[in-house]
């Protein structure tokens, strides 16, 4: 017989009555019922109950041994009567009569109860994550990270595409978040960096010639905590391809994403090919460049309704320059007045003057505040725009384009939420394109890159070249686009500019010399002098599908070995000091308040 198991602990059936077994693992759970002893005993696979009688001489040293504790124990299957069969466990129709009981290795009290799903809040969990991963509702959520990893590599390489390893240590990046430095000791004064992404390697690698790459890439990005984002370190399913259009990227990755869906939820998933939406119309119609399309809510333009009425705060606001936004609210004509101040409530607490609104009855008569500034006409043009039924009401955001926007986005979230408009058996999915490619700082009125500096202007040379005045510029738009499932940003991705005078000029018209260009973007720069073939790619969040298979608000429950907010690891207590002799060899100095601190 094996030395520690014959069966593993959710493998036993009626079929195994009578049979002699050894099983390892856990004491998941102890119950006494008087002249009867039962342990639950857990490992990996599952969960048998043991169960010893009174007379036996090993009860009062089952008893005295605390749960958690690794014990091995030997006997033979029997099976329950027909009252005690718990049909929720594969070995649920026996147990085994307990022979012999030995423990391999002894628990103290434990912090937290691994056999219950309480919550001990994030500073028990994080510094004993090894007893909270062997919690069953965490456990399986690092069986389905592994296991959709498993199945996007598998995905990726039936399309032909080769998985390739890029480099951890790097240099430090002048774009985007704080990078993570890592000092040199062979190099004084000098720093690695670990990779926000891979991006300008895996650009090199289709300048190296191959066709079609992929990793499960790690990043690393200097960034404070959100629920959705780690601190330190996130995965990506990062990928690149050559000589590929726009839609082919999405005809690429579609079938990855959706079969992936397909195969771990049961809910509905929006079938390919996605829908495809312009940022324009992303951000009139759902206020969002990540819009939930579960929501039913359209937004609509309706500055043209109120620019000649009599309400002069819509009036004199829209002479300014802000726009109306209409957001409707279905089916709650028959609110009572709470709803209506309560929203503009929520409204003001984020960072609005208020929330006008007007109540379609169910007889189609206007009513409320501003109703009274609308003649037939212009109802029943507001009504035709905003898809206004009788029984409806109409909340209106009225602001610079930027906050009505916005402002009309959160109303329109909200709505759906406190309304249950939203269906929560759906994955939808849909991509966002035609970013543009240039933005204007409305404080300063500089130019400024939109998205991303290193993607394909729509027209390449002769659109940037044709763009006489700022107006023009921000007529450009990239080949960038965003993949985004139930309001969620899964990824942007883009078309690439592999063409260097592209580039010198695209970085020239927002005030960047060629210089600047060849000396912080060197390799890629240089690289593409040589040859470079057109390409593109993408790369989908993997911590972020994750969370939304398992249903999990924060990434901390899809992730391993989680930091908390503060960007600390509470088990392995890092960061954490090092010796002055390490100091001393990297040539690194502490200010002497800190080595005071530490030190002293």
């Amino acid at each position: 017989m094996h030395k520690y198991r014959t069966h593993n602990c959710g493998q036993l059936d009626i079929k195994n009555v009578g049979d002699k077994v050894k099983l390892s693992g856990w004491i998941h759970r102890k119950r006494d019922h008087g002249n009867l002893l039962f342990i639950d005993l857990r490992d990996f696979f599952g969960i048998t109950q043991i169960v010893i009688f009174q007379e036996s001489n090993l009860i009062d040293q089952v008893t005295h041994t605390n749960l958690e504790s690794v014990v091995t124990i030997t006997g033979e299957v029997v099976a329950r009567s027909k009252e005690t069969i718990n049909e929720s466990l594969h070995t649920g129709y026996i147990e085994v009569k307990l022979d012999t009981f030995l423990v391999n290795s002894h628990a103290e009290q434990i912090p937290l109860q691994v056999n219950s799903d309480q919550d001990y809040g994030e500073e028990i969990r994080l510094k004993y994550r090894f007893l909270d991963l062997r919690r069953e509702k965490v456990k399986k959520n690092i069986i389905l990270r592994s296991q959709v990893i498993d199945e996007m590599r598998s995905l990726m390489k039936e399309q032909g595409f080769l998985e390739m390893q890029t480099p951890i240590l790097t240099s430090s990046s002048p774009e985007g978040a704080r990078d993570f430095l890592v000092p040199s000791r062979l190099h004084p004064g000098k720093f690695y960096a670990l990779p926000q992404a891979p991006q300008i390697f895996k650009q090199l690698i289709m300048t190296s010639g191959f066709d079609r790459y992929f990793q499960i890439a790690p990043c690393f990005r200097d960034e404070d905590s959100r629920a959705d984002r780690s601190p330190g370190e996130f995965y990506q399913l990062d990928m690149e391809m050559s000589y590929i259009t726009q839609d082919e990227v999405f005809e690429t990755i579609e079938p990855v994403i959706y079969k992936i869906f397909k195969k771990f939820t049961s809910k509905e998933v929006t079938p390919t090919p996605f829908p495809r939406i312009k940022y324009h119309d992303s951000m009139l119609k759902y206020g969002s460049d990540k819009p939930d399309l579960r929501n039913p809510i359209v937004i609509s333009e309706a500055t043209d309704i109120f620019v000649d009425t009599e309400f002069s705060i819509f009036v004199n606001n829209i002479k300014k320059g802000s726009i109306v936004r209409a957001i409707p609210a279905p089916g709650t004509a028959e609110q009572p007045r709470s709803f209506f101040d309560k929203m503009i409530k929520f409204a003001q607490e984020n960072g609005a003057a208020g929330l006008a609104y007007i109540i379609i009855d169910e007889n189609g008569e206007a009513k409320g505040p501003i109703a009274k500034f609308l003649n037939a006409e212009k109802l029943q043009k507001l009504k035709e725009q905003a898809g206004l039924k009788n029984g409806d009401s109409v909340f209106f955001a009225c602001d610079k384009e930027v906050k009505a926007v916005k402002l009309a986005g959160q109303v329109r979230t909200h709505l759906g939420e406190i309304l249950e408009l939203i269906d929560h058996n759906k994955f939808e999915f849909c991509w966002i394109i035609d970013f543009p490619y240039y933005e204007m700082d409305e404080e300063t009125g500089k130019i400024d890159f939109s998205h991303n500096p290193f993607s394909m202007p729509q027209g390449e040379m002769e659109a940037l070249e044709n763009a006489k005045t700022p107006e023009d510029l921000l007529k450009i738009k990239a080949y960038q686009y965003d993949i985004v499932c139930n309001g969620v940003e899964l990824s942007s991705g883009a078309i690439r500019n592999h063409k260097p005078e592209i580039m010198y000029k695209a970085f020239e018209i927002v005030g960047y010399s060629k210089e600047f260009v060849d000396n912080k973007f060197s390799a890629m720069i240089n690289a593409f002098k040589y040859g470079a073939p057109p390409h593109g790619g993408i790369a989908p969040g993997v911590d972020r599908i994750i969370m939304l298979l398992a249903d999990e608000p924060n990434i901390r429950e899809i992730t391993l070995f989680p930091m908390n907010q503060k960007a600390e690891d509470l088990m392995m207590q890092a960061p954490s000091t090092v010796d002055i002799k390490q100091l001393k060899e990297l040539n690194l100095d502490l200010s002497p308040s800190i080595k005071k601190k530490i030190y002293n």
